[in-house]
């Protein structure tokens, strides 16, 4: 049994605690998911991980507050105003607060995300943030994803009780969105000016993305400090102008989520890497954490994700239990059993 010399260095060089380059990680994703060479990398992003990280398990929510025809027309997003077979709703208050304490009651979740169209109401948002301060428990994070903002809207998201902020440069920002690329930055920018944490994800990952263009994507999150990284695949929606390209395996996405712990292993702020959408090969390949969805989801097409494309709290304890997770770690900076924490809700 032979494996490539180049990945045999770079993964023996990992083994000794050095984290590989850019080019060592493109070099990494450069052979297909069922190779023997991507299994080690797998194995080895979920080594570095256990033994950087421990083997406590991360739980977050997300509520998409909102949907509409969206004017950034992202190829992939099944809001694209081009394409979308969406008309525009913004959840209730009473809905606000049924999802939040469906995520929070059991005081399990790290953290809260509320998610808008790219063109969002500041006003609103930060009624929403107040309604969730309400009744989210002591210690439980809110952070949010949204279109681009600037240094005063930052200033007054931090005001108000936001902790962070999950905003990405993607793949293909600018052809295949009509975003600003330069303007995403601002706003990464902006963010963490303002002292928001920023959340990050080589995202959305397609059959046709080339195993720089990963690298790249993925370094751009380590070279500009975030604290949170991931892995993100592209959902095949039929409607989508970029449905012909396909979709990833879970395969391939867990083989990028293993470079995303590798090339991570010297981050210090980095406590985090997820895997989207949740699933066990990825939590066996270097990621300890996951997100359960309510509400609008730019991956389903249903007007609510929950019972769809979403998954709910319980079935991302499954996820953690299976892939050996043994514990969860909770706000306040405590942890729970995992076996506890699912097994007597199964």
């Amino acid at each position: 049994m032979r494996i490539d010399r180049k990945v045999a260095q770079i993964l023996e060089a990992v083994q000794e605690g050095r984290a590989p380059s850019q080019e060592a990680c493109a070099t990494l994703l450069a052979f297909p998911e069922t190779t023997l060479e991507s299994a080690l990398v797998r194995a080895a992003g979920n080594d570095v991980t256990r033994r950087r990280l421990g083997s406590g398990g991360h739980l977050f929510g997300q509520i998409g507050i909102e949907f509409s025809p969206c004017p950034g027309e992202c190829r992939f997003c099944s809001f694209a105003a081009a394409s979308t077979q969406f008309g525009t709703s913004v959840m209730s208050d009473e809905e606000v607060l049924r999802n939040v304490e469906s995520f929070t009651a059991a005081g399990e979740l790290e953290a809260l995300f509320f998610m808008t169209m790219h063109p969002f109401d500041l006003h609103h948002l930060l009624h929403v943030i107040e309604l969730a301060r309400g009744r989210v428990p002591s210690g439980t994070q809110i952070v949010v994803n949204l279109g681009d903002f600037d240094a005063a809207q930052a200033r007054e998201l931090k005001g108000a009780g936001v902790d962070g902020a999950y905003h990405v440069l993607r793949l293909r920002e600018g052809s295949d969105t009509a975003l600003d690329p330069g303007r995403r930055m601002e706003t990464i920018q902006a963010a963490q000016r303002a002292g928001l944490d920023w959340w990050y994800c080589c995202e959305p990952i397609g059959p046709e993305h080339s195993p720089g263009e990963l690298a790249e994507q993925i370094f751009f999150g380590v070279n500009h400090g975030c604290v949170a990284h991931a892995a993100m695949r592209r959902v095949y929606l039929p409607s989508s102008p970029l449905a012909a390209r396909g979709q990833v395996s879970e395969l391939r996405l867990a083989q990028v989520t293993a470079v995303v712990a590798l090339a991570t292993m010297h981050s210090p702020a980095v406590k985090l890497i997820a895997v989207h959408e949740p699933n066990v090969l990825g939590l066996a390949s270097g990621a300890n954490a996951l997100f359960a969805e309510a509400g609008a989801n730019p991956r389903d097409t249903e007007e609510n994700t929950t019972g769809h494309r979403g998954r709910d709290i319980l079935a991302c304890k499954k996820m953690l239990y299976e892939a050996g997770f043994d514990t969860i770690h909770i706000p306040a900076g405590k942890t729970v059993a995992l076996a506890d924490a699912y097994l007597a809700s199964v």
